[in-house]
């Protein structure tokens, strides 16, 4: 059947259509309109200015991606939409212009997880996939770790206290110059630095637990950065972009060895925004080749957020008869 996908929870809209069934899971088509040109002049994404980005976009993304699959509106089988979590303006333009596609056309409609989605990412690229596995999400606004049971059950078991990874590498980017979003800068000056120049709190909450906090490690990032300023000297950026790196991918490494072990799964799913970062993929794939485990990761261009992976996420949604009807509202929260 023929999925179309909407995704509009941040900065990104976006439309795709996706095939799934009988052994098919194929990507027809995947615009993203971007917004990061946009949002760089501020430092970060500003929700109104986001909002009204969407609408100017959704309409016309929704029937370029629909052209470039060669199909029409009639030849769709469901509508997938993301609903939650997200930016709260950002995503009623989505529901809103999905429930009334639904509506109109008389297309079954459903709603997706942000997060679910990332995760379904993974399936598109590995039809041998299958549940259950371990999943690590990290972007901007997540930082968790899920069992996941079947294709529609996840359950947290691990996530951050406060902050994500994500706003925690684009924070320290923006404060050393680094251009928006600072994450990928980073990801690339560390490789130019010294990992062990400057001594950094691990963001891997002490315990027995699965959990993550990385406003200590910022503030204490921050702390050193404006230390050495205020001493007339501009600390070493790809030293700081190193530290900083190392110490989060060395926790996010320890929290989630400590969950392949509690869930006993054989497959570690990351995805995410940030799963884009080397460091962190390549640090994880050799967690799992020491660990025997099968390591899945969506290429680049399905690591940001994209319509392919929630249509994919729909596709179970629907198989699971989880439809919705023009009573849908977003919702800001990260429930399931």
């Amino acid at each position: 059947m023929y999925i179309l996908g909407l995704e509009s929870s941040c900065d990104e809209t976006s439309a795709a259509i996706v095939e799934m069934g009988d052994g098919k899971r194929r990507i027809l088509s995947n615009i993203v309109a971007s917004q990061i040109e946009t949002h760089r002049l501020y430092g970060g994404v500003v929700p109104e200015i986001a909002s009204r980005a969407h609408i100017e976009a959704v309409s016309r993304i929704t029937y370029e991606a629909l052209d470039e699959a060669g199909l029409k509106i009639s030849d769709i089988g469901c509508i997938a939409v993301t609903a939650n979590p997200g930016l709260i303006g950002a995503l009623l333009v989505g529901v809103n212009f999905a429930k009334s596609l639904a509506f109109a056309h008389k297309i079954p409609l459903v709603a997706v997880n942000h997060i679910k989605a990332h995760v379904a990412a993974a399936y598109l690229e590995a039809p041998e996939l299958e549940p259950p596995f371990t999943a690590l999400v990290v972007s901007g606004g997540h930082t968790s770790i899920y069992a996941v049971r079947n294709y529609t059950d996840f359950s947290e078991i691990g996530t951050t206290r406060d902050d994500a990874a994500g706003e925690a590498f684009d924070k320290i980017g923006r404060t050393i110059g680094m251009p928006y979003p600072g994450g990928a800068a980073i990801d690339k000056l560390a490789y130019e630095g010294d990992s062990k120049a400057i001594k950094l709190p691990s963001p891997a909450i002490v315990g027995d637990n699965l959990d993550f906090s990385f406003s200590g490690l910022k503030t204490a990032a921050l702390n050193y950065i404006n230390s050495e300023r205020q001493k007339g000297s501009e600390p070493n950026h790809a030293d700081i972009a190193a530290s900083y790196t190392k110490v989060i991918v060395d926790a996010i490494v320890k929290k989630t060895s400590a969950a392949i072990e509690q869930t006993n799964t054989k497959q570690l799913v990351l995805a995410g925004g940030v799963a884009a970062n080397s460091h962190i993929r390549g640090a994880l794939e050799e967690l799992c080749k020491k660990k025997r485990v099968s390591f899945y990761r969506p290429s680049m261009s399905l690591c940001s957020d994209n319509a392919a992976m929630v249509a994919a996420a729909g596709y179970f949604e629907f198989l699971d008869g989880r439809f919705t009807d023009t009573s849908l509202n977003a919702s800001a929260a990260d429930n399931f």
